[in-house]
């Protein structure tokens, strides 16, 4: 049995976020197929104009809450959330190309709803994984480094026993956890720090789930955890 914890430490910091996960399995994530998502991502990458109504990027509200969010723990120079990357980049008129049909479709939601979406292979978790401050010697090698480079000591991470799983909270992640086209069981989640905008982040699990079933077959179960629920059985 596995199990996702989010740790004491990580509520200290943060009492009010809800983390939304989704365990799909029995997927077929094998078939790359342009035709199909790179429309799904380029009619998301429209949706984001209700996103930036401010002129100044980092003060519209989606960007402004996760700035603030990586100011209660230890990040690297310059990492930033995973949606502000993707948004940026779409700000920045530069397009978000296909990887493969799990990464599309989150990638796709979290441009939808504004929010940072992610997902793991379940297969490659060694013991529990957890939502915590790293202690700061976890190993981590991200997609193209051959060098880890561990956490900060207090840093919020995702982490396995073997290793950091996701830097920074969602800002980078480990290749050793990485969705491939092999992935068969999925880890996904979806992440909130903004109370106001619950709404949205049920609707945003919801399609995710539907898009992962209806596109590559499988099951997929939404789990919602908070400081109340702090614990999940993956597998």
């Amino acid at each position: 049995m596995k199990k996702f914890v989010i740790e004491n430490e990580f509520w200290e910091l943060f009492p009010t976020a809800k983390i939304g996960i989704i365990v799909a399995n029995d997927i077929d994530n094998t078939i790359k197929d342009e035709a199909k998502y790179a429309p799904m991502l380029a009619a998301a990458e429209k949706e984001t104009d209700k996103f930036f109504t401010e002129g100044d990027f980092s003060k519209n509200p989606v960007i402004k809450v996760w700035r603030e969010a990586f100011t209660k723990f230890k990040t690297k120079k310059g990492a930033r959330s995973s949606i502000e990357a993707l948004l940026k980049r779409v700000y920045n008129e530069n397009h978000i190309g296909t990887i493969n049909p799990l990464v599309d479709i989150y990638n796709s939601i979290s441009l939808k709803y504004g929010m940072p979406c992610g997902g793991e292979d379940i297969e490659t978790f060694v013991g529990d994984v957890r939502l915590t401050k790293a202690i700061g010697n976890e190993d981590f090698i991200t997609l193209g480094s051959e060098e880890s480079a561990p956490p900060y000591e207090g840093e919020i991470v995702y982490k396995d026993d073997k290793g950091a799983i996701c830097r920074c909270w969602n800002w980078r992640e480990s290749v050793r956890t990485m969705l491939t086209e092999n992935t068969k069981h999925a880890f996904l989640c979806i992440e909130l720090v903004d109370e106001t905008r619950t709404e949205d982040f049920e609707a945003a699990l919801n399609e995710l789930s539907g898009l992962v079933t209806e596109n590559l077959g499988g099951t997929a179960k939404i789990s919602i955890l908070d400081i109340n629920h702090k614990e999940l059985v993956i597998v």
